[in-house]
């Protein structure tokens, strides 16, 4: 009999039920004093703490700022120097390259000018001594109708290397520079002139001022012929 005991038996359920909820209270009361003392409020040195920490929290901000101001201040001042350095490199070597190259070309020009100045020159100079050398004292009488031929034909070519010279060079016509230029935009504007600025008519009398000395260098070969005939 004592193996069919069952210990169940002597267990009240509706006592164990009663029991159960007794628990709870206690659990929320161990509950209920804690949060109380989480939630309670902060005392004076808690706030003034933060108070500090807020204010040296704004303090270094504030100093964080400046310092990120004046890093700011920096690179704007050397971004608008490397601007400034990259444009004047541009501009000068453009500037530079072009200058280069109009002088080449004009230390060229001029080179080839004063080349040809100075054969004018010695063309001048070879002319001026011969009609120097010029001295019809000197002619001999049964040859004077050749001396008299040669001697126009020095003066004629003399005359022909002057006007050669003086269309080439404008300083043998007493002209500036100014002038001439003034001079050469007159020429590409207007008609019915040549180049150095004559007119048909005023080349026709340069023609006739060249050929009337051969005219009278033929009469004269003509007289002298006569005389010498007549002598004989």
């Amino acid at each position: 009999m004592g193996g069919d005991l069952d210990h169940s038996d002597f267990v009240d359920p509706d006592f164990q039920s009663g029991r159960r909820p007794a628990s709870v209270p206690a659990v929320s009361a161990i509950g209920g004093a804690s949060s109380g003392a989480s939630l309670r409020p902060p005392s004076r040195d808690e706030i003034n703490q933060k108070v500090t920490a807020a204010q040296q929290a704004l303090v270094e901000l504030k100093r964080r700022q400046e310092e990120l101001e004046r890093e700011r201040s920096g690179l704007e001042e050397a971004r608008r120097r490397r601007s400034e350095y990259d444009q004047g490199r541009e501009e000068m070597l453009a500037h530079l390259t072009r200058g280069v190259g109009l002088l080449t070309e004009a230390e060229q020009a001029a080179r080839a000018e004063v080349e040809a100045m100075g054969r004018s020159l010695a063309d001048l100079k070879v002319a001026l001594e011969k009609v120097a050398a010029l001295d019809e004292q000197s002619w001999n009488v049964d040859q004077y109708s050749t001396e008299l031929t040669r001697a126009l034909t020095t003066l004629e070519n003399a005359r022909m290397e002057w006007n050669s010279a003086q269309r080439r060079w404008d300083v043998l016509r007493g002209v500036t520079a100014g002038a001439a230029s003034a001079t050469g935009r007159a020429e590409g504007e207007g008609g019915g002139r040549f180049t150095d600025g004559r007119s048909p008519g005023e080349w026709a009398r340069m023609g006739l001022a060249l050929t009337w000395p051969v005219a009278v260098a033929v009469l004269a070969v003509g007289i002298v012929l006569a005389l010498v005939l007549a002598r004989r």
